[in-house]
């Protein structure tokens, strides 16, 4: 298969596999992926699994016309990667290897004895290969998800062959839904390393990236936005789909009937997705991955020898070891003499980060009874006073404690210049008066938002939440609406004014009417009224200063020389910062540049 003029796929798909990683139930088979780039010279990227030595040599020695390699690339040292790692050097003796140094060390756990005096070569971070007309750059990929990891990124074709990254189960001889089995496969492999998957996005965000090529699944050549995007969302933790899971276990049952009880009424109330799962009956990989898919997890379990039972045991210990984080979680427990459930779940979800638990547990002992259905309908109204308060027909409008949540805080603030909504962060919004109820918000003459509000004379200020992940910051803060449509893509609510409610991560929302309009030379102060006020949940507010402290990434400095945007972290090396150089991350100016420490 030829992905480009001088890149082409040799790989295989494993039908006969049934258990990937000995764990993860594979019914499409896999792809174990490997290429070879014909130039002057000739590199191979990685192996494949050792069950396919022959088949992958027949397609290598096809590709190559009757050439001889000059190198094979090694990305990553997992088995499926690089079995046949000392096949091709017995098939190709004059060929170098080229890996990482943490890399070759694990060839000598792998293979014994193996020999490669003469034959290495250390891809170093940010160093080069050439090839001929094809300049290869290394980039170190450490823990996404094996210390040794490199990923390459070819200038000429612009392709970024990206190990594991941007993988999923499947072959490639099936036809399936890209990120059913991405996210599967991303969050019981990769997930636990979200850091170092962002780490690697923003190294990958200066590139011009045309086509992904990974090591299992398929080539990714259009709409790569949307792969990146949810990569983004899957590695800092954030929220993909809006809606509600709940993980149950149930020995007769009564806990079933709460769930059943429970999910009913999460519809009814607007839910916008209701997922349901029985952890002693279903793949326990899917569960996992519909837990971080969605904000707000329902667990709902037995006692069972003064502990939880063995399922949701297992399930909450794939959580932690992965790190979950900022989600709402509502609990459900069943014991007959001595209920401990909610108390054990709790404890063991410890480790775990900005979790917020809701103020109501269910607490049944062996059968639901009144007292239990009134705890379940107010979990479901904690559960979805968000959805509620996003409704047309059900929010309550005139919910003037949303002024409450205005703070030195962070806000994206929404208009709409007749052609499509526009967002963008502030951290300006003042109330000033409260009869009537006036806010003020200031905006920089320089952004479209300030350009369309004076046009129409209306807004939106959405209060952001502390669970709002930077990738919020970088759509509504790091490029311009004239240029972008930053809802692209989103499922949006509108308030009475048709201005759009952010999707998530605000606790409220007010709409607001231009009364007066101060001049204040570069920026430009709005004096409105509040038409409109919705509170959507009860999270705390984000402030400044939790931006800076929390979620704003740090910069990775360490061992360079150059600059640092103050904005973003991006990291500029070299002596000189050009007067006109624009951060590719977040495109503010030098200006915005300090010099490494």
């Amino acid at each position: 298969m030829k992905i480009t003029n001088d890149i082409l796929y040799i790989g295989v798909n494993d039908h006969k596999i049934d258990l990937f990683e000995g764990q993860y139930d594979v019914p499409n088979g896999m792809a174990y992926n490997s290429y070879v780039i014909l130039d002057e010279k000739i590199a191979v990227m990685d192996t494949v699994d050792v069950k396919f030595t022959h088949e992958w040599l027949d397609q290598l020695q096809n590709a190559l016309g009757g050439r001889k390699p000059d190198y094979l690339i090694v990305q990553h040292m997992e088995p499926d990667h690089s079995a046949n790692i000392l096949n091709f050097l017995k098939a190709y003796p004059n060929a170098s290897v080229v890996a990482t140094a943490k890399a070759f060390v694990m060839m000598e756990n792998f293979f014994e004895g193996i020999r490669l005096e003469g034959k290495k070569i250390i891809a170093e971070n940010g160093g080069t290969l050439s090839l001929g007309r094809h300049q290869l750059t290394f980039i170190h990929a450490p823990m996404v998800h094996w210390p040794e990891v490199t990923v390459t990124y070819d200038a000429t074709d612009k392709v970024l062959f990206s190990a594991d990254g941007f993988g999923k189960f499947g072959a490639l001889d099936v036809e399936e839904d890209w990120a059913c089995e991405a996210r599967r496969y991303y969050f019981g492999i990769v997930g636990k390393y979200g850091a170092q998957v962002q780490s690697l996005l923003q190294k990958a965000a200066g590139l011009d990236i045309a086509t992904i090529c990974p090591l299992h699944g398929p080539i990714l050549t259009e709409n790569l936005g949307y792969y990146i995007n949810l990569y983004k969302i899957w590695s800092s933790y954030g929220v993909e789909s809006e809606g509600i899971f709940i993980a149950y276990t149930s020995v007769y049952g009564n806990t079933k009937k709460a769930v059943q009880a429970l999910a009913e009424q999460l519809k009814g109330k607007g839910c916008p997705k209701v997922s349901v799962c029985d952890l002693a009956r279903e793949d326990m990989a899917e569960a996992v991955e519909d837990a971080f898919r969605y904000g707000k997890l329902v667990l709902a379990t037995t006692t069972y020898n003064a502990g939880i039972f063995p399922f949701m045991h297992t399930f909450i210990e794939h959580l932690v070891e992965r790190g979950y984080r900022n989600r709402t979680i509502g609990l459900i427990e069943n014991g007959s003499w001595a209920p401990l459930a909610a108390k054990t779940m709790k404890e063991l979800l410890a480790p775990c980060k900005d979790l917020t638990f809701l103020g109501t547990t269910v607490k049944i002992k062996s059968a639901m009874n009144a007292t239990n259905r009134e705890e379940i309908a107010a979990m479901a109204d904690e559960l979805c006073q968000d959805y509620i308060a996003r409704s047309q027909e059900k929010a309550n409008k005139n919910d003037l404690t949303a002024l409450f949540k205005i703070g030195y805080g962070l806000y994206v603030v929404t208009s709409n210049d007749g052609k499509k909504d526009n967002g963008l962060i502030v951290n300006t919004v003042t109330q000033v008066t409260n009869t009537p109820n006036r806010v003020a918000v200031t905006i920089n003459k320089a952004n479209y938002s300030h350009h369309i509000i004076k046009q129409t004379g209306k807004l939106n200020v959405n209060c952001l939440s502390v669970e709002a992940p930077f990738s919020v910051f970088e759509n509504f803060g790091f490029q311009s609406g004239r240029n972008v449509d930053k809802f692209e893509g989103m499922e949006t609510d509108r308030t009475d004014n048709g201005l759009v409610i952010l999707p998530r991560y605000i606790n409220a929302v007010m709409s607001l009417e231009v009364e007066q309009y101060v001049d204040l030379d570069t920026h430009g102060m709005f004096i409105c009224k509040v038409t409109e006020a919705r509170v959507i949940g009860s999270q705390e507010t984000m402030t400044y200063t939790y931006y800076q402290e929390h979620v704003k990434p740090k910069p990775q400095t360490e061992g360079k020389k150059g600059y640092v945007c103050k904005i973003c972290g991006y990291v500029y090396e070299g002596e000189e910062l050009p007067e006109d150089f624009v951060c590719p991350l977040c495109k503010h100016g030098a200006a915005d540049f300090e010099p490494i420490a």
